[in-house]
């Protein structure tokens, strides 16, 4: 039997966990955290994600996803977007040091997100 007459073929996703989330950020090897420490190499900046660092990008993407709109790993390029929004605009001033982010470093940068995602539930 040929599929395009067997009619449409529905599948179930269920939703990225934390861990699905984190092993996004890490495991392929080009990952956006790749990217972002490439892209800094650029301006003679060296990067450096904490693994606690990773792991809170992770959770405040699963956050987002659980409580607004469940974009899945979409959601980790706006994380690291707004983790990286300064530092990235301040990289030339920045040349020869070492940027280490952490879960603080995320946890500042992300804390709007979170508080706007907070008010949206409270919405009618």
């Amino acid at each position: 039997i040929n599929a395009e007459y067997m009619g449409p073929i529905r599948v179930e996703l269920q939703p990225l966990t934390r861990q699905d989330l984190y092993r996004i950020l890490t495991e392929p090897k080009t990952n956006l955290l790749a990217q972002q420490v490439e892209m800094l190499a650029t301006e003679n900046v060296k990067l450096v994600f904490t693994d606690e660092a990773v792991l809170e990008m992770a959770d405040v993407a699963h956050q987002a996803n659980s409580s607004v709109q469940n974009i899945g790993a979409r959601r980790l390029h706006s994380v690291v977007e707004r983790v990286m929004e300064d530092i990235s605009f301040n990289a030339p001033s920045l040349a020869g040091q070492t940027v280490e982010i952490t879960a603080d470093t995320v946890r500042k940068s992300v804390s709007d997100i979170l508080v706007a995602q907070d008010l949206k539930k409270h919405l009618i």
